[in-house]
């Protein structure tokens, strides 16, 4: 099963999003500052009218943060899951009116047509670690190729340690933090444990996908913020 099967396996499933939702809050919480500092990130003024689009943006927690911030931006969340979708729409009813859900599958480079150029920024939020690192490569590309000149991309997502002493500071420091994750992590059903091998496998080093990003195309790369094993990191597609 490849990357995209075995993601599709998962968040294409009734039950996986169930639970998923279930347990949302608790995951939130520890993901409000970073998401914050994704939204502060975007150049632009507080009542500026622009428009954003959220790659793999589930329910549209990253949309929220940009909503609330800017209040007169507009969001377009580009997802696959059904499910994840209807429960997006769900916790939306907020932000009636300025939001649209597109149909996107980031693991195949087929873009929907309204999507093909003069974007005005474009975030994603814990999904590109889900891709191989030759697709998270070409993603960067296409979305390089569809931003407006000095329009900016940023990505808060996981990476893997390049040391693993470093993967193993990180583990005892969220352990410290949160003592039930390492109970959690021992206790697993085959069902938890195959989700997990689903999630960690392709997360990568942060290097190699800021190079990633250089190789696009982008300028003013950096990890603009970065707590552990999660950063944001981003570029700019050159004014000129």
């Amino acid at each position: 099963m490849d990357s995209s099967e075995s993601n599709a396996a998962v968040w294409k499933s009734n039950e996986v999003v169930a639970q998923w939702v279930a347990t949302v809050d608790e995951r939130e919480r520890a993901r409000t500052w970073p998401r914050r500092v994704l939204a502060e990130l975007l150049p632009f003024a507080e009542e500026e009218v622009f428009t954003f689009v959220d790659l793999g943006a589930g329910t549209g927690a990253a949309s929220c943060a940009i909503l609330d911030r800017y209040p007169s931006s507009t969001a377009v969340l580009a997802d696959y899951s059904p499910q994840m979708i209807e429960e997006g729409r769900r916790a939306l009813k907020p932000y009636q009116g300025r939001y649209r859900y597109v149909v996107i599958d980031l693991a195949t480079g087929s873009w929907p047509p309204e999507l093909d150029g003069g974007l005005d920024a474009v975030v994603s939020s814990l999904c590109v670690h889900h891709l191989p690192d030759d697709r998270k490569s070409a993603l960067f590309r296409e979305i390089f190729d569809r931003l407006r000149p000095g329009a900016w991309y940023f990505n808060y997502d996981p990476v893997k340690g390049e040391d693993v002493v470093v993967d193993d500071v990180w583990q005892r420091v969220q352990d410290r933090r949160d003592p039930e994750v390492a109970k959690r992590r021992a206790h697993r059903t085959p069902e938890e444990s195959a989700r997990w091998e689903n999630h960690v496998r392709h997360i990568s080093p942060l290097s190699p996908q800021l190079a990633s990003l250089r190789a696009a195309g982008f300028e003013a790369i950096d990890a603009y913020w970065k707590e552990l094993d999660h950063v944001i990191m981003g570029g700019r597609r050159p004014a000129g």
